[in-house]
């Protein structure tokens, strides 16, 4: 849609800035009936402007990065930590982490072009909770009944460019 109003205004842009497409180049008739010769309309003048030169910034063939981190709260219970690296194309990495038993799950993956995306799950650890700081109030229920909701589906919308 957007590309279709973009030619719209181009072409009324180029129509109207086009010389002597508008110009009929005669006078208004006179009363007899003759008309009165051409009238010369001098050419617009344009200003050229260089174009602007962009400098492409060169691409790595071989990009590579590392990078980690990790979180140990212990008034949580919070226990995470993550490290990933690539190099000549492929993924090294793992993440783990403290479940709410207290097991402690480790993932160990790969990517690459080649063989795609795998990893290695390792659940250790003990069976006992985690430590975790929960303050709970507990309040009398009170059983309140909704009223029912009326349901509304939006028509289907296209994307703009389609």
């Amino acid at each position: 849609m957007y590309a279709k109003l973009f030619m719209l205004c181009c072409a009324c842009a180029l129509a109207a800035a086009a010389p002597g497409i508008y110009d009929i180049g005669y006078a208004a008739p006179a009363l007899s009936h003759s008309y009165a010769a051409p009238v010369a309309v001098a050419a617009p003048v344009y200003k050229t402007v260089a174009a602007p030169v962009v400098h492409a910034e060169p691409i790595d063939p071989n990009p590579a990065y590392s990078y980690a981190y990790g979180v140990a709260d212990p008034h949580t219970g919070d226990h995470k930590d993550a490290q990933e690296t690539l190099q000549n194309g492929v993924v090294h990495g793992s993440y783990s982490l403290v479940e709410p038993d207290g097991h402690l799950r480790k993932v160990t993956y790969t990517a690459d072009k080649v063989n795609g995306f795998n990893a290695v799950v390792e659940r250790t650890g003990g069976t006992h909770a985690a430590p975790v700081a929960a303050h709970v109030a507990v309040a009398p229920a009170h059983v309140a009944v909704a009223a029912p909701v009326a349901k509304y589906a939006l028509p289907a919308i296209g994307h703009p460019w389609r």
